[in-house]
Parts: structure tokens; C-alpha cells; sequence
């Protein structure tokens, strides 16, 4: 899936009045099927984002640019997508007149986007993710609302950082997850809590905007295909070392395990990621449930990921190797 090819567009406005970005991506929100009754069997990243603006009658008033950065199916997410997704929030932020920029994005793959966007440019003007989980096409399709909302929470006074907008809630891009494969809910973040509901178009803040500290895109700037190879293996019952072996035998820099309960590994497991950890391969240890962290330290423990997710520890992993 190249990610060069794809042209901008704009709708131009007055070059003093403060606008909405709208980056486009694909995913399920862009996605049409045979029949308004099919959510399931369709094709995503079918619809341009100017067809998924013009969707939403009520953005007709709302200053806005729309650029199409790609247009695939979030699964199939790759570092080159998010090293020009990275550039291109940044070109935009950059500008006076912009007040924030809202990504159409697919679900899968949509908290680690997230997360990697957060780590690079932690802004100070609002990056809001958003997607659906129904296609476009769908009998009562939740793009749009969805959309809008991405828009509102762009505009909203004092908004900043990276954040997700769904279903009527506002998540940090830290703490959110994809918790339920098809329900139109289908993220929320866990115990932390969503920053702001969205209610008939006005954001109600129930806590503060995030705050991060900026990688920047110095560490992201070379050639992805370069970037160092960092896995993911999940710990459970009869679990053995031989996948981390062949992960270091094919030239692994860095191994996030997803452990039980509170980051706990079998000791085969484990005694195989000690092994290839002597042998300079970097270890994170986090947990496969779907609240809570790694809580304690004991001594001697495999490094712990702490409320990361697995799959947000491996993105910090992946950044650490490359600064």
C-alpha cells in the first residue's frame, strides 16, 4: 500500500480565518458495502474525505481544508503512513490560521496511530482521531455524527493534544483501546476515564487536556524501512521460548511481551527473553488484560511496560530504539 502516490486537495479559505485540517486515511468510515444491511461484508477506504465531509451538512458552515493523506484499510498500517501522517499534522499545526486537524482513520490500527502521533509531536493545538465502525453505505452509519464531533472537539476553546472522538466521548490518545470488535462504542479508556463527552455538538470537560512531552520528528525522519524491528509475543498456558529465539535469530531489536495478569511470564518464556536479553535484545513486559497495568517491581523482574497496552508499549519501544 504506497503512501506517495496519494494527492491533496483543498477547499480554500480566506487565509486570516481559523480552520479545521481534515487528513483522510480510509478505514471502515470510507468503506461502502453491496447493501445499506451489510456492516460487515464491505470494503473499506472506498470514499474520498471531501465525499465524507460533504456527508455532513452541518460542516457546511465550519471553515475547513481537506487533504487525502492515503486511503487504505487500517489493518494494513505501516511506519511510511505514519511518518507522513506525522509530517503532515505538523506542516498544518505549524500554521496560524489553523486551529486544529481532525484524521479520518480505521479502527484496527487506530490507538497505536494514536499513540504514535502523541509521542512525536505531544501539540499544543488539538490532533483528533476519528472513525466508524459501520461503513458508510450502513442503514444508520456513525460516521458522520462521528465526524462532526472529531470537528467540535477540534474547535473546542483550550483543546490540545492528541485525542480520539467517538460515540460521544473524547478519549486520551494514551489511555484509549479498542475494547469490543463491533459494537459502535467500541473504545473507551478503562479506568482513566474519557477527558470530554460530546452532547449535541458542545464538548462538557470532565478532565484536563493531556499534556506530553515531544519526541519530535528528528528520531522519524529517516527511511522507515530502516526503522528497527520490534515484536510482540503474549505469555500464557504451555508457552515456550522458541518465537523469541527465531525473533532474535532474524535480527529483532526489541521484544514487548504480553504477560498475565500483572505482567507475569512462564518461566520458559521468560528464561528465553532473559537469554536474547543478554544477547542485547530490548525486553518491555506488559499485561494482556484489558485493565490495569503492571503495578510493583520485584526484584530482578523483566522491565515493566506500566499501564501501557502491549501494543503502546511496542510503539515505545520502537521510538526509544530510534532516538
Amino acid at each position: 500500500h504506497p503512501v506517495a502516490v496519494f494527492s491533496s486537495s483543498f477547499h480554500k479559505m480566506p487565509s486570516n480565518q481559523a480552520r479545521v485540517v481534515i487528513l483522510g486515511t480510509g478505514g471502515t468510515i470510507a468503506g461502502t458495502a453491496a447493501t445499506a444491511a451489510d456492516g460487515v461484508g464491505y470494503d473499506a477506504a472506498q470514499l474520498s474525505v471531501q465525499t465524507l465531509v460533504a456527508a455532513v451538512p452541518a460542516l457546511s458552515e465550519v471553515p475547513l481544508e481537506c487533504e487525502q493523506v492515503a486511503q487504505i484499510d487500517s489493518r494494513h498500517m505501516s511506519y511510511a503512513l505514519w511518518q507522513l501522517l506525522a509530517q503532515r499534522v505538523a506542516h498544518h499545526l505549524a500554521r496560524a490560521e489553523v486551529a486544529g486537524v481532525v484524521i479520518t482513520h480505521g479502527t484496527d490500527t487506530l490507538e497505536e496511530t494514536a499513540y504514535f502521533l502523541h509521542r512525536v509531536l505531544a501539540p499544543n493545538k488539538p490532533v483528533v482521531l476519528t472513525a466508524a465502525m459501520r461503513p458508510a453505505t450502513a442503514l444508520l452509519a456513525d460516521g458522520p455524527q462521528n465526524l462532526f464531533d472529531a470537528v467540535q472537539t477540534a474547535l473546542a476553546p483550550g483543546a490540545r493534544g492528541v485525542v480520539v472522538a467517538m460515540a460521544g466521548a473524547v478519549d486520551h490518545a494514551a489511555d484509549v483501546r479498542k475494547r469490543h470488535s463491533y459494537r459502535v462504542d467500541a473504545f473507551d479508556s478503562g479506568e482513566a476515564g474519557p477527558i470530554a463527552c460530546i452532547e449535541e455538538g458542545r464538548l462538557r470537560l470532565l478532565r484536563d487536556w493531556p499534556h506530553g512531552a515531544a519526541l519530535g520528528l528528528d528520531g522519524v525522519a529517516h527511511d522507515p524501512a530502516t526503522w528497527p524491528r520490534v515484536d510482540l509475543v503474549t505469555s500464557h498456558a504451555g508457552a515456550d521460548g522458541a518465537m523469541v529465539r527465531a525473533m532474535a535469530a532474524t535480527g529483532t531489536r526489541g521484544i514487548v511481551v504480553a504477560g498475565t495478569g500483572n505482567g507475569t511470564v512462564h518461566q520458559d518464556l521468560e528464561a528465553a527473553l532473559r537469554e536474547v536479553q543478554a544477547q542485547g535484545v530490548r525486553i518491555l513486559r506488559a499485561t494482556r488484560c484489558a485493565e490495569g497495568g503492571v503495578v510493583g517491581e520485584a526484584a530482578g523482574a523483566l522491565p515493566s511496560a506500566g499501564t501501557l497496552s502491549p501494543v503502546k508499549a511496542r510503539i515505545e519501544l520502537l521510538l526509544e530504539l530510534l532516538s
